[in-house]
């Protein structure tokens, strides 16, 4: 979960590196702003030498395009470039010292260079000798105009320090408001779904004679069947939930030998129930339970159960916005869900099931995965590609290893892993008293010290010491935020994971990925076609 909302910072972050890259040089520049003066100034009061000496490099310029123009040290751009950085420097301090006229005088001629220059990068032609002379002289007088009004060295600093410090100030606030506005929009369900959803309960609504069908069938031996195998999916969206379980459906080789167990909230249930039963699914066995009927998942068994509904997390999440300390991704509402922490308790879900297949609403699945039920899991719980290869998803990077409840515990260099597609041992879970762990790692993390908001963190320290390595094509991640993953890589994935804040669902999403998961919905389906014209 790394670059993600990167498309909506980049944008931010690229105008504020671009001024902190020319304060940095300007800086860097300072203490050689006297030798510069000194010298290039009588250079340039008879610039014919160097204006002709850069004449002769002008046919082989031409051939450059302008990125190795800017960086040629004969170029006239190269030299524009320079002279702008020191006077855009000399413009703050004139300004800080009130000489506005200096300070105009500046502005005007850094304006006349970046004009020349983006010309030159428009048309993709250097910068001539002819457009370059009158520029570089009037901007040299300038400068050693600036020096002689004592700008030295040292105000020089001083001042490029503080302007640089507020720059960053303004960029980290420019970020995290990118970030908010990202998963705002992340977050966001569009009109298309929520009209899904009204159609969809109205249907279930209809459904009475249908209603007490399913409540016989909750009992149907296939549900607790070892011999068949069983996917589990927690989630309160019926298209991205009905995207996984297609997706799973038409890739198995026998799809009447899967059993799909789906929990979601009171408000989308029937919604959910509703659409499954108007799917085709090949003789695939759904099971749709709601969270609100497991009385036993209360405050008294769960420690999360009762931090979700501490006034303080209310407070957090749906009180006034707490400002810039606050990163905005640890504000997503979805960490007050049940839902989201569910995958703990799938043993006591689940109380006869031997093995199951625990796999997140944002993935589409792409090859048969029967197979993952035969792994030799090493008599380890937990089945799950790792994902140190990517330098940031190692546990240092999620537990605060200062605490010596965790240092004293935990390797920091261990290995992450990826929560999404995973084959879970119940047995072996029972065994090692998996839910258990994670009770007392949530409790040890009541007041948020130990590490910040949601399930991976927990799960780290709750499966660690049992989870075997998956081969990483079982599992491939970063289709909500990573641009440029490997085609290879995708064709060869047996499950791709749209993990980030660019949903497939969403406008936001990556246009190179969105046909994978599109491809898996039913599109012929009468409520799709009207909410997504209406």
């Amino acid at each position: 979960m790394r670059r993600r909302a990167a498309e909506f910072r980049r944008p931010v972050r690229r105008r504020f590196a671009h001024w902190i890259w020319l304060l940095l040089g300007a800086f860097s520049f300072a203490g050689l702003v006297l030798f510069f003066v000194q010298h290039h100034h009588r250079e340039y009061r008879d610039n014919r030498p160097l204006l002709e000496r850069n004449a002769k490099v002008e046919n082989s310029a031409k051939r450059l395009n302008f990125t190795e123009e800017i960086l040629s040290a004969t170029s006239f751009s190269r030299q524009l470039a320079e002279q702008m950085v020191l006077a855009k420097a000399y413009v703050i301090i004139a300004r800080e010292h009130n000489n506005l006229h200096l300070a105009w005088e500046l502005s005007s001629k850094i304006r006349s260079c970046q004009l020349l220059l983006s010309k030159a990068a428009m048309t993709g032609e250097p910068v001539t000798m002819e457009e370059a002379e009158p520029v570089i002289k009037s901007l040299s007088s300038l400068i050693f105009k600036a020096q002689d009004v004592h700008y030295d060295i040292a105000t020089t600093i001083v001042t490029m320090k503080s302007y640089i410090q507020a720059l960053e100030e303004r960029a980290n606030t420019a970020t995290i408001q990118s970030t908010l506005f990202a998963q705002i929009s992340a977050e966001a369900l569009p009109k298309s779904l929520v009209c899904l959803n009204v159609k969809l309960m109205s249907d279930w609504l209809k459904m009475t004679s249908r209603q007490k069908f399913l409540h016989e069938s909750s009992i149907s031996p296939g549900l607790t069947d070892n011999n068949l195998y069983h996917f589990c999916i927690f989630s309160d969206n019926v298209l991205a939930t009905s995207v996984v379980v297609n997706s799973t459906v038409i890739n198995a080789d026998h799809p009447k030998q899967l059993v799909f167990h789906i929990v979601t909230d009171g408000i989308i249930y029937g919604a959910m129930q509703a659409w499954f039963l108007s799917n085709d699914l090949k003789g695939a066995t759904v099971e749709v339970q709601n969270i609100e009927e497991f009385h036993w998942l209360n405050e008294s068994y769960s420690p999360i159960v009762k931090q979700i509904h501490s006034p303080e997390s209310r407070a957090f999440y749906f009180g006034p916005y707490q400002g810039v300390n606050v990163e905005p991704k640890l504000q997503n509402p979805k960490f007050l869900s049940l839902l989201n922490h569910l995958r703990f308790y799938i043993p006591e879900i689940y109380p006869l099931l031997e093995k199951i297949v625990f796999l997140d609403d944002d993935v589409v699945v792409q090859k048969d995965l029967t197979p993952l039920f035969s792994l030799d899991l090493h008599g380890m719980v937990n089945g799950a590609v790792e994902t140190c290869l990517e330098s940031f998803h190692r546990y240092y990077k999620y537990l605060n290893f200062s605490n010596s409840i965790i240092s004293s515990k935990f390797d920091p260099q261990t290995c992450g892993w990826a929560f999404g597609m995973n084959i879970f041992d119940l047995v072996a879970w029972r065994k090692a008293n998996v839910t258990a762990r994670y009770h007392y790692w949530q409790e040890q993390n009541a007041d948020g010290t130990l590490w910040k908001l949601g399930v991976l963190p927990p799960a780290l320290l709750s499966f660690y010491g049992l989870t075997e390595p998956l081969d990483r094509r079982w599992h491939v991640l970063g289709f909500g935020y990573d641009l440029n993953i490997d085609n290879r890589l995708i064709e060869s994935a047996a499950v791709i994971h749209f993990n980030g804040n660019m949903k497939p669902w969403l406008k936001l999403a990556i246009g190179r990925y969105k046909p994978l998961w599109n491809k898996y919905i039913n599109q012929s389906h009468p409520h799709l076609q009207d909410c997504a014209t209406g």
